[in-house]
Order: C-alpha cells, then structure tokens, then sequence
C-alpha cells in the first residue's frame, strides 16, 4: 500500500490550516501523478497548495476513523522528521533509514519510496521558507497536533523523533534544542523530554534510572514509587494501540526500559 493510499484518510485536523499548507506542498505530486488511492473527486482537493478533505468521521466506521487517526499520527510524524532531521544542517543516513524501516513496516516498499519523496518536498520547502518561517509553521503545526491528539500519543510522536535524532549514535546540541522546541510546542514537559533521552540512550546505570524516572537520588522511597506510577501511566502502550502495530511496539519498549529503571532503583534500596 502506498502513502497515496492513506494520505486520503487524515482525520479532519489536516484539512486547512499548517499542516494542510505543508501537505498540499508535499503530497501534491502524488495526486498529480494518480498515486494510488488518489483519485480526482470532490473527497480529496489541494485548494492553492492546501490538502482539504470533505470527509469528516460522524458517520464512518471505526475502522475508518482508525485509519484516520493512525494516519494523521504518520504525516504529522514526517513533518515533525523532517525539522529535526535538518537541525543541525545536514541528514544522516542512518536517519533517514530508520524513517524508511518505519514506513516499511506500516506500508511496505511502494510507501518507503514515496515517504523518501515527501520528506525530500518537506526538506525543499524549508529551505525556500528559510528557518526562521519553517520554525513558525513548526510551532503553528504543534499546537495543531496537541489539539486533537492526547498526551500519550504525543509523548510517542516526540519519542519517534527522539529516535530519529539519535540514529547515528550522537545527537549534537542543536538537534537537543529542536527537540526541546518541538517538546515545549506540543504541550511536552522538559521532564518528560529529559527522561525519553535518558529512556533510548542505552544507559543502565543508577544514576540513569533516576533520570529515567525524572527524580533526583535523594528522593523518598515513596517518591520514587509515585514517580514510577506516573511514568507508566503517561507511556501505557494501551494508550496508543489506535496508532497501529509498529507504534503500540515501540510504547512496549519504552514501558519496559521505564519497569527496568524502576527495577534497578528498588535493587538498590532493597524495595
């Protein structure tokens, strides 16, 4: 199935607005092309460079609406890469395989070399707007997200970018700022941000598991167990089993690095 196929079924948000803006400029060669899932019909229209989309989800199936909401998840995860995989002015190899592994699980190969071409559309319009204007559509598109998406699921969009940045083992101080940026624009505390770094860093020490658990050593044994709860609660895969398959996985992963944190703090306070 090719992105052509599901980039027709965002939920209502991407209709207008930042994201269509970046949409109608990304997706619009698809259309143009007759990708598949296209079609040239009243459901599916770029209006002077803007995706809009005359479906809305009152009367659809749950299957639709699904689809719809996992999709929205996806394009707003390729806007989202495509900031932080130019912040520090370049893009990595090994970043923009783990996007392909991502869309290859989800879409398969037709998906991979279309989601290459958006984020290369995606690369182009920043550089025609200059920073400083992609940063606002950025900003704009954040607080568009956090809008109509829970916590949970944009701790996993942020946790996906996260990801992202660290794909070829380092991530410079100006991909830490874009990610801060993108955090703070989508409602994200610095706390949470902090831990997600800590989470995928591949730290198991003593010290990390603090981090992890955003509480300092000192903190109480009790502290340290309502850290815990807080934790799970927020990164729950269930919260985010909407999204598909490949991201409930990843909030898996995530649950179990937060239980190993807490694992290594109760080892060594003999809880």
């Amino acid at each position: 199935m090719g992105i052509g196929r599901w980039i027709g079924g965002f939920l209502g948000f991407i209709n207008g607005g930042p994201l269509g803006a970046l949409a109608g400029y990304a997706i619009g060669w698809l259309f143009d092309k007759g990708a598949e899932g296209f079609s040239n019909n009243a459901d599916n229209t770029f209006d002077n460079g803007t995706y809009r989309n005359s479906n809305t989800y009152g009367g659809y199936s749950a299957q639709q609406q699904y689809e719809g909401q996992r999709n929205s998840f996806l394009f707003s995860l390729l806007v989202l890469a495509s900031y932080i995989m130019k912040a520090d002015g370049r893009v990595m190899h090994s970043e923009m395989e783990l996007v392909r592994n991502f869309l290859r699980h989800n879409f398969g190969e037709i998906a991979v070399r279309e989601g290459e071409e958006i984020l290369l559309r995606l690369f182009e319009r920043q550089k025609q707007m200059g920073e400083a204007a992609f940063k606002n559509i950025i900003r704009e598109s954040c607080a568009e997200i956090a809008q109509h998406m829970d916590y949970s699921q944009r701790l996993q969009l942020l946790n996906f970018l996260v990801l992202i940045a660290q794909a070829d083992g380092t991530v410079p101080q100006n991909e830490i700022d874009a990610l801060h940026f993108v955090a703070a624009s989508l409602g994200i505390s610095t706390e949470d941000l902090s831990s997600m770094l800590n989470l995928t860093s591949g730290g198991n020490s003593l010290e990390a598991a603090y981090k992890v658990l955003g509480i300092a050593p000192s903190a109480s044994d009790d502290e340290v167990k309502a850290a815990y709860r807080r934790m799970a609660l927020k990164h729950h895969p269930d919260r985010v089993a909407t999204l598909g398959d490949d991201v409930r996985k990843a909030a898996e992963k995530k649950f179990q690095e937060i239980n190993a944190a807490k694992e290594t703090i109760y080892k060594a306070r003999g809880l």
